[in-house]
């Protein structure tokens, strides 16, 4: 297979949380955004949650209105969700699961439970020219579903390999790497473009930018932490070094 290139999306989330924390208007997600392309990213997520709890609407329509590299909406599949992607029209829509009680996303879509709302929710933002992915867990069965659905990308979940590793539970994270290589793999049999994040730091950004079928990362709270000891755009710089001697691995 053609090594593809691969792309590096800045979840901005954070910066948002930390304004909210105090109120007012700093520190500006949009500035934010900004630095992040000025630093080499190749898009911009922002999720704007039901409880609004980091980023709010008014975000959205800057950044929209404002950034020049795609902007990914993250978003649950909800009627207000979707009415207001119709309404912004962003780049690209990631699908994900979304409760009020957790910090953040906990796991992959319950695909197959979901799949005709999922599919009626896909077939929508398409129509209005919305690139859609769905968050999923790296099952073969989730990624079956999801080509059923008809979405053009995935995005796998490496939260649960992330958290094994830094609770040094080794065996617990070979066997969820040996799962995303696996879903990795029929990603590109099956015709559907292979992103993957949460939880993502240097390391695992570096190992998981290794697998040829996978052409975007999406990355954010790890790199909002780290730009309080080293600035955003060396941070993410970094990140981007780190994702290149990872793909300079990669098998094609």
């Amino acid at each position: 297979m053609t090594l593809l290139p691969l792309r590096l999306g800045i979840n901005i989330d954070h910066v948002a949380t930390l304004r909210n924390a105090r109120g007012g208007a700093v520190p500006d997600p949009l500035r934010a955004a900004r630095l992040a392309i000025e630093a080499g990213a190749d898009s911009i997520t922002a999720h704007l949650r039901e409880d609004r709890r980091h980023i709010r609407d008014e975000d959205m329509r800057r950044l929209k209105r404002d950034i020049t590299k795609p902007l990914n909406f993250e978003m649950a599949a909800t009627d207000e969700m979707v009415a207001i992607a119709l309404d912004t029209r962003p780049h690209a829509s990631c699908l994900v699961p979304e409760k009020r009680s957790e910090r953040t996303t906990e796991g992959g879509l319950d695909v197959l439970l979901g799949h005709d709302h999922l599919k009626l929710v896909t077939a929508e933002l398409s129509r209005a020219g919305v690139i859609v992915a769905l968050f999923i867990e790296p099952s073969l069965e989730a990624l079956e579903a999801s080509r059923s659905i008809g979405v053009p990308a995935i995005e796998l979940h490496t939260g649960t390999w992330c958290d094994a590793l830094d609770h040094g539970e080794t065996e617990r994270a070979e066997a969820e790497f040996i799962r995303l290589k696996a879903a990795a793999a029929r990603c590109a049999e099956l015709g559907i473009e292979c992103h993957a994040g949460h939880g993502l730091d240097y390391e695992t950004a570096a190992k998981i930018s290794a697998l040829p079928q996978v052409v975007e990362l999406n990355i954010g709270h790890f790199l909002v932490g780290e730009a309080i000891f080293v600035g955003l755009e060396a941070a993410i710089r970094k990140m981007r070094a780190a994702m290149d001697a990872g793909r300079a691995n990669a098998k094609s």
